[in-house]
């Protein structure tokens, strides 16, 4: 008797997972695209953010998000980031992250800023490649341990469609083919410099001695053309993954334990690893890609960390820096200055600021169907009507937050389709912002205080 066992994957619904894009079109922002809606005012000027940063212009500025809470800050930043390309850095934090690590707050920001900088490193390298037709490890007496064999060298047979060869390797590379686990019939890479064995799959015109039902291993077809070729390779990493590479070099934490350091990166390392990025793009072997750093709540942020985000954003290697807040006229952390957003007005003056407004009711309608689709919520007309209401006259983050909760509720109920009912019940069980504060008011002498 069979048994057929579902199987499940890991799945976590991102708040912004829904966002492809800006949406715009020749410029103007489309009513509902790419996962956005409405802000049509506020998407075009993105749109002019984006080509600026295409075109090199953004030097020396930063952009502000202003408006209400729920009105798509975070939204609008992470669609900036989609804009400029699939694999460019976006890296998000919140101004509280500043004071609650180990490190200075202006070692934070730098490490943020270094997050959302990558660089693409372009690498051509000789290689052999093909399929192993014969291999022989020659194997010797250990130097301090007479009962123990260790490999001495090798002599391996490549094969492709066009070529075949044979090589007598060194003990280096009889390890690699060792620890690789290589054997007959697996096609196989060996760098020409270092000698790195790197398994590729087992070839499908291998002759095959042992058919096994169920492999690990991936099927390749047999390579073509010479077996000494040159291939180039694509690796994108961050500044600071390159800052962190250095920074551990040497340390005598990592030689004795094998671990990672969590401490400061020194200016001078940072320096030298600049030096280095500039000298491959001058040499065309590397390319930077300007990410996006997204700073949430910036009315958080202290003077200091304000003056230094001033000066970051000059550096030749800055990202594009986008500031987010939901204050008004309010006082800057760590002064008695009072000023718009709680920023300093030096800072403010360098600032592209684009402002967003709340949602209509049509809009909040088509938020809702997106969120639901994105969460695997099916609305009936009537759940749709409640949830529009409450997206309304309440807030649209609560709206969006009761759309699991009522699933949940139908569920229970045999249903797999949400009612009014189930919206209804959903918000008994978890109360908005108003309705706390009525709460906060009845019971005031019985709370702490």
């Amino acid at each position: 008797m069979s048994r057929v066992v579902e199987l499940r994957r890991f799945e976590r619904v991102g708040a912004h997972s829904h966002i492809k894009g800006l949406g715009l079109k020749d410029g103007k922002a489309l009513p509902v695209a790419a996962g956005m809606v409405g802000q049509t005012e506020a998407r075009e000027a993105a749109g002019v953010i984006v080509n600026m940063v295409r075109e090199g212009k953004m030097a020396g500025r930063a952009v502000l998000l202003a408006g209400p809470p729920g009105t798509g800050k975070t939204a609008l930043a992470s669609a900036i980031a989609k804009e400029l390309g699939e694999d460019v850095p976006f890296m998000m934090i919140t101004a509280s992250e500043v004071y609650s690590a180990e490190m200075k707050k202006t070692e934070v920001l730098m490490q943020a800023m270094r997050k959302a900088i990558g660089v693409r490193i372009r690498e051509v390298r000789k290689i052999y490649e093909g399929m192993v037709t014969d291999l022989e490890i020659k194997t010797g007496r250990h130097p301090y341990n007479p009962y123990q064999q260790v490999p001495m060298g090798a002599r391996i047979k490549l094969k492709t469609r066009s070529d075949e060869r044979s090589f007598n390797v060194d003990e280096t590379v009889a390890t690699e083919l060792i620890v690789r686990g290589v054997s007959r019939g697996d096609v196989i890479w060996i760098d020409a410099e270092t000698g790195r064995v790197t398994k590729v799959g087992r070839c499908t015109e291998a002759p095959e001695e042992v058919r096994y039902d169920i492999e690990s291993v991936p099927r390749v077809p047999l390579p073509g053309g010479p077996i000494a070729k040159e291939r180039e390779f694509v690796h994108t990493v961050t500044l600071h993954d390159l800052d962190e590479m250095h920074a551990r070099r040497g340390s005598v934490f990592t030689l004795l334990f094998g671990g990672r350091e969590e401490r400061e990166i020194p200016p001078e390392v940072r320096q030298s690893v600049d030096e280095m990025v500039k000298r491959w793009v001058d040499e065309g072997r590397a390319e930077v890609i300007p990410g996006v750093l997204f700073i949430d709540e910036v009315s958080a942020l202290d003077i200091e960390a304000f003056s230094f985000l001033g000066r970051a954003m000059e550096g030749e290697l800055a990202p594009v820096i986008i500031l987010a807040t939901n204050r008004g006229v309010t006082k800057v952390r760590g002064t008695d200055i009072v000023a718009p957003h709680g920023i300093p007005l030096d800072l403010l003056d360098r600032l592209l600021i684009i402002t967003t407004r709340e949602y209509t009711a049509d809009e909040v309608r088509e938020i809702l169907k997106i969120r639901a689709a994105e969460e695997k919520v099916d609305l009936d007309e009537e759940a749709l009507s409640k949830l529009i209401k409450v997206g309304v006259e309440n807030s649209l983050r609560y709206a969006v937050q009761l759309l699991s909760p009522s699933l949940e509720i139908a569920k229970r109920k045999g249903r797999t389709k949400v009612t009014g009912e189930d919206v209804e019940q959903a918000k008994r069980l978890f109360v908005d912002v108003k309705q706390s504060m009525e709460y906060l008011k009845k019971y005031e002498e019985r709370l702490l205080k």
